[in-house]
């Protein structure tokens, strides 16, 4: 049996960290994030059991640690990705033989009602192309980086990690890492081209940096906070949406390109969702698009009138 104390608890998390990184494929964005939210809970319970003892944590102890993340105003959604950290790690100590019972057996997810992802209209990322907001050559990159995201539906770390060898301008396509390590090529659109050739033009990356393609003006592999602050910082003087993010970028995208007629297995690829289920939350955005479609398509609908004016469904 290993030695019980910090000197455990932190090699544990490194094997475990170690293990999905090999066994799992996380990205490294994942690992950090699950590194965080095992020091989180180190902390917790040093606080409150006076000890790392991780052989002597039950669900007692998970409960008040749901508890004090509650009392401190934390998302249930970002509760429940903690647990499952936790729950992942008690399962790779079982696993090995270090532990009979895991502390999570019998702990739920919290339950929650999903907050609504309202995609910027059309109109507003047309403002994008209409503004001069910019146009100097030391803004062009947050430029690139809103064209890119909402023409490619990629996320935030997808664009920060994107190599440069995987941007191919002769075949206009982007071939890109996503969750799992797992790849998949986006077209370029020629509008979106033109904004990667002048770009890649302009880009003085430092040596560390070379092999990502989006760099900061100093030559440095993009800060997923650079990339979320530039496209916050630009939606706020065009829309009062609430929300402001990359991810509603990626939303907008496939609410768009659905909108408009493409097939969502089609969009299901480019977005690199493994299932079906995961690119139709995107389609609700679509509902009353889809009933005028629908009310001067159908059959029935052409009966009540030539102009499919009919009774509303």
């Amino acid at each position: 049996m290993l030695y019980l104390g910090s000197d455990f608890y932190f090699y544990m998390t490194e094997k475990f960290l170690e293990y999905i990184a090999i066994e799992k494929r996380y990205t490294q964005n994942t690992l950090i994030s699950y590194r965080k939210d095992l020091e989180d809970f180190l902390k917790f319970i040093i606080e409150t059991e006076g000890h790392d003892d991780l052989m002597k944590i039950d669900k007692k102890v998970i409960r008040n640690f749901m508890v004090r993340l509650s009392q401190e105003k934390m998302a249930k959604r970002s509760i429940n990705r903690k647990l499952s950290t936790l729950r992942s790690f008690y399962l790779y100590l079982l696993k090995i033989g270090e532990i009979k019972t895991s502390p999570m057996e019998s702990i739920q997810a919290l339950k929650f009602y999903a907050e609504k992802q309202i995609p910027f209209s059309e109109d507003e990322m047309n403002a994008l192309q209409e503004t001069d907001l910019y146009n100097s050559e030391e803004n062009f990159l947050k430029k690139t980086i809103i064209e890119t995201l909402y023409q490619t539906g990629m996320r935030k770390a997808e664009l920060c990690n994107l190599l440069h060898e995987n941007v191919d301008f002769s075949k206009k396509e982007l071939r890109i890492t996503g969750k799992g390590n797992k790849t998949r090529i986006v077209p370029i659109l020629d509008s979106l081209l033109e904004f990667l050739e002048k770009f890649n033009a302009l880009r003085k990356p430092e040596k560390e940096a070379e092999k990502y393609f989006f760099v900061s003006n100093k030559g440095k592999k993009l800060d997923p906070k650079f990339v979320y602050l530039t496209v916050n910082s630009y939606f706020s003087t065009i829309t009062s949406k609430q929300k402001k993010s990359p991810h509603i970028l990626r939303h907008s995208f496939a609410t768009h390109v659905l909108g408009n007629g493409a097939e969502i297995s089609k969009v299901k690829t480019v977005l690199g969702h493994s299932s079906l289920a995961s690119t139709q939350v995107y389609t609700t955005a679509n509902i009353e698009q889809l009933k005028k479609v629908f009310n001067r398509a159908h059959p029935r609908a052409k009966k009540n009138g030539a102009d499919g004016s009919g009774p509303e469904v």
